[in-house]
């Protein structure tokens, strides 16, 4: 067993024009004032990061620990969530993912992956430079239009969609780990990866890779109905990363999974902040305390109605209430009476 570390903070949905929010040092500073440990940052975000210089420099990475350590608070692992969405994208989404690229790529597919590709490979870097273990990323969908299809799939699709996401991300999964990086894949909808069904195809044809690992977010899972208790069980050992994420599913009798095209505060499954929603968190972090987790509790503020800033204040206590500082004995060991070999033999009436 192991104690959780955290809690953290996600800082991509803060991150801003207005201060607080609009510098490294500022968010930071912040994020401890609400009481986070350590910050998820977006690799993205080059108010926060410049990621040419980190992926290069080992002293620019140490100038940046060295400011969010000022106010008490780590780096946990960067993020590449947006760029890795780009490494794989389906036609029907080139317009709606151009923008997660630079203005010089978009209306480009080949030069937007190729753009994609390199900005992973960079937060690997950087990864390594500031002395992290993993970083987190999506896996970008070519299936994902297909999931619920009529007319009927042909034969193979699902099956040339996956093997050409596994070829894309072979070589930057042997770049990580070239670097000692794990990818930290999110099971998301949205993304090709989005169930443990679906992960394990794309494990099967990049060869089980050792650096293929999941970011478990029970929130996703609640509303597509998974048992994300069970999860954690089947997937103990590729679970690299944890998003604290709370949710709601209340089906009606007009609206299910699929939410009716609704906006997210009138859809029957939407995200709340943390304990406003149904997931068991205290399940969750007894299944991830028994199973020797080793990262960080992270938090990931979306949802429908609660501002932000309250969100990550609360959401920073409930963490913090949540994580269990295991045990280093048993409970019953004060009646311990010793035993030995002949000892035992003798309580088994096996003689000596």
């Amino acid at each position: 067993m192991q104690t959780i570390k955290g809690p953290g903070l996600f800082l991509a949905q803060f991150v801003g024009d207005a201060a607080p929010f609009d510098s490294f040092d500022a968010i930071t500073a912040w994020a401890a004032g609400c009481g986070y440990l350590g910050v998820q940052v977006p690799s993205g975000a080059a108010s926060l990061i410049d990621l040419d210089r980190a992926a290069a420099s080992r002293t620019y990475c140490d100038e940046l620990s060295g400011q969010a350590r000022a106010h008490g608070v780590e780096i946990t692992e960067l993020s590449a969530h947006l760029q890795g969405q780009l490494v794989a994208v389906h036609p029907a989404f080139d317009a709606a993912f151009d923008g997660f690229a630079p203005a010089s790529v978009r209306g480009d597919a080949a030069a937007r992956q190729a753009w994609a590709v390199d900005q992973v490979r960079k937060t690997i870097d950087a990864s390594a430079n500031l002395g992290l273990d993993r970083m987190a990323a999506f896996s970008g969908a070519l299936a994902w239009p297909y999931l619920y299809p009529w007319p009927q799939r042909p034969a193979g699709l699902v099956e040339a969609a996956f093997d050409a996401l596994a070829a894309r991300w072979r070589p930057i999964l042997d770049h990580a780990d070239s670097r000692g990086v794990d990818i930290c894949f999110e099971i998301h909808p949205g993304e090709d990866l989005h169930d443990g069904v679906t992960f394990e195809m794309f494990l099967d044809r990049v060869d089980q890779h050792p650096r293929a690992r999941m970011l478990y977010d029970p929130s996703h899972y609640l509303l597509q109905q998974l048992d994300y208790l069970a999860n954690l069980d089947i997937y103990a050992e590729r679970i690299g990363m944890v998003h604290v994420k709370d949710a709601e599913f209340n089906p009606t009798g007009r609206q299910g999974v699929y939410g009716g095209y609704q906006p997210w505060v009138d859809r029957a499954g939407r995200f709340r902040s943390l304990g406003d929603g149904q997931v068991d968190f205290k399940g969750i972090f007894s299944k991830l305390a028994t199973m020797g987790f080793d990262g960080w509790a992270v938090v990931e503020w979306e949802c429908a109605l609660k501002h932000p800033e309250d969100g990550a204040r609360e959401g920073a206590a409930f963490v913090r209430d949540h994580i269990i500082r295991v045990t280093d004995r048993a409970f019953d060991d004060f009646a311990d009476g010793g035993a030995d070999d002949a000892a035992n033999r003798r309580m088994l009436g096996l003689g000596a």
